[in-house]
């Protein structure tokens, strides 16, 4: 009998884990048919392929299709699927044949009074619902009661107005380029966006050079992010402003892309985002706005997303850049994705003890949040009813660290339904698991980035990201030569804890431009 156990563990292990999938699917017995029907108003743009969505909720302000993407308690029930050639005098209906979350069959919804609204996400360019261009109904009032059936007509007669970068003050200055190297990979135009920040006095003295700090937010942040930093009272404002703060040019990154954030890497699904940003971004704003211009002048920051996208921009382009501030960082080794073991772990939505695996928790260290839950509101959202295409976390680092398929589109690490991981797809993650890559290649990187590398991570991180910072931080504390660096842990923080304010990171970056 031992030769057939490991085929019937693993077939065990399959049915667990996609066990609770399939009760979530029971609905009532002989529910009536029901159908939404959606059109696009004739004065709307001709056709395009897209995602098309039916988003339910209990009111109408904030308006439904703004909640999409929610996934607490108070996610709004959504229907989707992808539609071709979408255009005015088209009809595309949205039934039970439609993929549905957080219910997985709207006949299971409870009879009630409900606001539908249609939202047509079709923007390539932008992968988030709110992208300019996108198309959406006003919400309308209906009556659904899955004993009674009902079909309703929805039209799309509003549109996201296209992108305007917001105007410029003698501080903030706003940023749209063409990638010439991005161009190239998509076939079409691909702008990079950003927002500078000027030191104080940088009108005043026009012959004085700054050094660089590149900022990158959290997941999908935008670079109209430095408008909230530069507000009339924010404390960041004070500091930048202060007479004794060092002065350096700030440039915001911004966090989207047509698969999401790019984490200005390359990589095969996004194109030659790393090298878009140092060959040309970087360069046509330090000609731009007078930076310094030389790698011992430039500096990197970021939380969350940042802080992984800053790590791995000094670990990749170990010349160009001199020191990476992070906190909080996205998974730095591949054995800690949150709490998935990619290399070794079967289903990334239950654990070994076949429970389900959080993907959150809150600061005192209860479950906020699911695993199958999070990747199956990303389901939702994707195009092909599959996070790889969501825009959101998973689908973002999916795009980020995988393969690209034969269809063109990112390649899952695990199924989208089932969870179960395909371990030759987390082989060809390898090349962006940044202790893996450190560890690998620590002879050459080694003594290029010496002192460079400072991290911070909270204990009690929403994410768990702080497992994977200890895993890092076991190689780095014993290879040789030494990495001279710093990494420290705030005992109880959450996600967004860093040990430095903000004055003292700029110093520190101020005193590091000094000693070349």
């Amino acid at each position: 009998m031992a030769p057939v156990q490991p085929a019937v563990s693993s077939l065990l292990r399959f049915l667990l884990c996609i066990g609770p999938l399939v009760a979530l699917a029971a609905a009532p017995s002989n529910p009536a048919p029901w159908q939404f029907q959606v059109s696009i108003d004739k004065g709307l743009p001709p056709a395009k392929e897209g995602r098309l969505f039916v988003i339910l909720a209990p009111r109408d302000n904030p308006e439904p299709r703004l909640a999409l993407g929610r996934t607490g308690l108070d996610a709004p029930e959504a229907l989707a699927r992808d539609v071709n050639a979408f255009a005015p005098g088209t009809v595309a209906v949205l039934d039970q044949t439609a993929f549905a979350y957080p219910l997985t069959n709207l006949s299971a919804l409870p009879t009630g009074d409900y606001f539908a609204q249609a939202l047509f996400d079709c923007n390539a360019d932008l992968r988030f619902t709110a992208a300019p261009g996108n198309l959406y109904s006003k919400p309308q009032q209906i009556h659904f009661d899955p004993a009674q059936g009902g079909s309703w007509n929805l039209e799309l007669t509003q549109q996201i107005p296209p992108e305007q970068l917001p105007p410029d003050t003698d501080q903030i200055k706003f940023i749209k380029i063409q990638s010439k190297r991005l161009s190239e990979f998509y076939g079409r135009h691909i702008f990079l966006r950003a927002g500078v920040v000027l030191p104080r006095d940088y009108a005043r003295e026009p012959s004085r050079r700054y050094p660089l700090w590149v900022r990158i937010s959290g997941l999908n942040g935008r670079y109209t992010g430095v408008l909230r930093q530069m507000e009339e009272r924010s404390e960041f404002r004070k500091i930048w402003l202060a007479d004794d703060t060092p002065r350096l040019i700030l440039l915001q990154l911004d966090g989207a892309g047509p698969n999401g954030d790019p984490y200005y890497v390359n990589s095969a699904n996004n194109g030659p985002f790393g090298d878009a940003l140092v060959e040309e971004l970087i360069p046509h704003i330090e000609t731009t706005f007078r930076a310094v211009g030389q790698p011992h002048a430039r500096f990197l920051a970021g939380t969350s997303t940042g802080g992984w996208a800053c790590l791995a921009l000094q670990v990749f382009y170990p010349d160009f850049f001199n020191g990476a501030w992070s906190s909080c960082p996205d998974p730095v080794d591949f054995r800690a994705l949150e709490l998935v073991n990619i290399y070794q772990d079967d289903c990334a939505y239950l654990n070994k003890y076949g429970n389900e695996r959080p993907s959150a928790r809150d600061d005192k260290g209860d479950v906020k949040l699911l695993m199958r839950r999070e990747v199956g509101i990303e389901n939702l959202l994707g195009r092909g009813n599959s996070y790889t295409l969501s825009g959101g976390q998973w689908g973002d680092w999916n795009a980020v660290f995988g393969p690209r398929g034969d269809d063109g589109r990112p390649v899952p690490l695990w199924d989208p339904q089932t969870g179960m991981i395909n371990h030759d797809v987390a082989e060809q993650w390898k090349k962006y698991d940044l202790r893996l890559v450190l560890q690998t290649n620590w002879k050459t990187l080694g003594p290029k980035l010496h002192g460079k590398l400072h991290i911070a991570a909270g204990e009690a991180d929403t994410y768990f990201l702080n497992n994977a910072v200890h895993l890092l931080d076991r190689f780095l504390t014993t290879a040789e030569p030494p990495f001279a660096g710093k990494i420290v842990y705030g005992m109880g923080k959450g996600h967004g804890w860093t040990d430095l304010s903000l004055r003292q990171m700029l110093d520190e970056m101020q005193a590091a431009a000094d000693t070349k």
